[in-house]
């Protein structure tokens, strides 16, 4: 498989495992021109966790994918971060990721899902930024094959964390929403 054809079906994998696992509705956008973002869409919440109810809170999500050998640096997370920075700017850029007049008071999360683990320095990047962001180790399923033993054994999830900015009682979710796999 080519190295554009492993990346689409990573792609797909992350769009898959975010809808099914996290109540996210995102589409693919990667691709020429996309802005570095590989997935945008909603992240639907509980308005009040633990309280019931159908009234939920929509969150914009930019999701970058990263099908990479080595474990990410954190010069990808200020990609990420550049990338969040220009998409929330008014409409001047014109590009397709640029947010809508009436989305720019949704808030707006940065999802970097990566098939390696991040590095110490990755994650304290993430930790201190002042953006809303979530990390996702998401091993390939065994058909994204990267040359090595990395996909035989792989668990279907990895790491996931997120950052103060999004996770603490001061952050977006106000410390109402923990990431955990069940």
């Amino acid at each position: 498989l080519s190295h554009v054809h492993r990346g689409t079906l990573f792609e797909q994998h992350s769009l898959s495992v975010l809808q099914n696992s996290l109540s996210m509705a995102l589409a693919r956008v990667g691709g020429r021109g996309d802005g570095g973002v590989d997935l945008q869409g909603w992240w639907w919440l509980p308005e009040h966790p633990g309280r019931g109810g159908d009234a939920r809170m929509r969150i914009r999500v930019l999701a970058q994918c990263k099908l990479e050998r080595r474990k990410l640096s954190p010069k990808s997370v200020r990609e990420l971060e550049g990338v969040l920075l220009r998409s929330m700017a008014p409409l001047s850029s014109g590009s397709s990721t640029s947010i809508s007049v009436d989305e720019q008071l949704d808030p707006v999360v940065g999802l970097l899902i990566s098939a390696v683990p991040f590095t110490k320095g990755t994650v304290l990047r993430a930790h201190s930024s002042p953006i809303p962001l979530m990390l996702l180790h998401l091993p390939p399923p065994p058909q994204i094959s990267l040359g090595d033993k990395l996909t035989e054994d792989a668990p279907s999830m990895g790491t996931f964390l997120f950052n103060p900015a999004l996770g603490a009682t001061h952050g977006l979710l106000r410390g109402h929403v923990q990431p955990r796999w069940e």
